[in-house]
């Protein structure tokens, strides 16, 4: 079975494309389907310039503004992964749930390669440049 591929970055709620130590992943979540209109799809409001509140409790249909919270709409996402097992070099695809679970005590979306079993963790990305700002500042 193969995974649909997102045809733009705007269809997903979440996308990564990266490297795992030999392997490596690339992972989406689709939108959600409005399910009172079944035309639109569920993202998060606008504020007044146009851009995306990330912050913001709760979904919104794009077409008939109908809302949900974002736990509603999140536990009924699932990640669709294509990977490159680190361990056995097998290639594949799954699924897994749409929830971040601790994975060598980091938040991480898990998944678990077919052939080996073994479990592959998606860590969320932690940005780097306040270290390397703190570590720079003690040179000078």
């Amino acid at each position: 079975m193969a995974l649909k591929k997102p045809d733009s970055v705007e269809e997903c709620v979440y996308f990564t494309n990266r490297i795992i130590d030999s392997g490596r992943a690339m992972a989406w979540v689709f939108r959600k389907e409005c399910p009172k209109c079944k035309k639109g799809i569920m993202g998060k409001p606008q504020k007044k310039g146009g851009k995306v509140d990330k912050k913001a409790e709760h979904y919104v249909c794009y077409s008939c503004g109908y809302t949900e919270s974002n736990e509603q709409v999140e536990n009924s996402l699932v990640i669709n992964v294509e990977y490159k097992c680190p361990h056995c070099g097998n290639e594949g695809e799954t699924t897994t749930e749409y929830r971040r679970k601790t994975f060598e005590g980091v938040p991480s979306y898990v998944f678990e390669c077919q052939k080996c079993r073994k479990k592959i963790g998606l860590t969320k990305k932690l940005k780097e440049s306040k270290k390397k700002g703190k570590e720079n500042a003690g040179e000078e």
